[in-house]
């Protein structure tokens, strides 16, 4: 019976991910211009103020930040990249929970600082 528990154990946590599992769904990351001033723009549809944190949904794809203060740039892009979480989970986790994680796009992970560039 403790054989069945323990495989079941094993089982569960080979299917999990840790990005999945570490990463909440959104990520806070600080928004500012190169100014100081304050800014007004958009992201994925959603209005924004800065300086100031905002949560990104992670996603496979580039965030872009659409701005509507005058003499900054109207867009800036917040890259992403793969959070060194879903790394770790190769080698431990194997094909299951990596595959986990990049189906969840928890591995997805953006710059923690983004700078609008505006003019003085």
């Amino acid at each position: 019976m403790k054989v069945i528990y323990v495989t079941a154990l094993i089982l569960a946590s080979a299917l999990t991910g840790c990005s999945t599992i570490l990463n909440e769904k959104t990520q806070a990351v600080n928004v500012s211009s190169s100014t100081g001033v304050e800014i007004k723009g958009t992201v994925d549809g959603m209005p924004f103020k800065a300086p100031g944190v905002v949560n990104l949904v992670r996603e496979n794809k580039n965030k872009v930040f659409v701005t509507e203060t005058e003499g900054c740039a109207r867009e800036t892009v917040a890259e992403k990249s793969v959070d060194s979480k879903f790394f770790i989970n190769i080698l431990s986790g194997g094909a299951f929970g990596s595959t986990t994680d990049y189906s969840s796009e928890k591995m997805w992970k953006y710059n923690e600082n983004v700078v609008v560039a505006c003019k003085k």
